[in-house]
């Protein structure tokens, strides 16, 4: 299995609703992503993806969220914006432009602190 991927990342705030203590309250994070694709074979030109493909897509979903209240974007709504759920939000944004391709394996990994992250991952068939 091969794979390749690619970290990005923004800044926003949010505030969990529920007994989480001081993240009750507005606060900001500067969130890094990871997003890995894989498969089992390489192109004819030796790649697996189109890493600029990736990043694009990327870009499109962070675009979306670089400086905003998450907590005010109708795509959160109703749910806590949490790591999970950003994870999740990357996953569904960015699964469906991999699908036509021969990877098996998308995964996003969302850090929102140097020390703890969340991710979501799933099959591309």
């Amino acid at each position: 299995m091969f794979e390749i991927g690619i970290v990005t990342g923004f800044e926003a705030a949010h505030r969990l609703r529920g007994d989480f203590g001081p993240a009750a309250r507005l606060h900001g994070h500067t969130y890094r992503v990871e997003i890995v694709v894989r498969g089992p074979s390489l192109r004819s030109d030796g790649t697996l993806y189109d890493i600029g493909v990736l990043q694009q897509a990327a870009r499109d979903v962070v675009a979306d969220l670089d400086y905003q209240n998450l907590d005010e974007l109708p795509s959160f709504a109703g749910q806590n914006s949490t790591a999970e759920t950003i994870a999740r939000y990357f996953y569904e944004r960015i699964s469906p432009l991999l699908r036509a391709s021969e990877l098996t394996t998308l995964a996003v990994r969302v850090w929102e602190s140097p020390d703890a992250f969340a991710g979501c991952e799933g099959d591309l068939r």
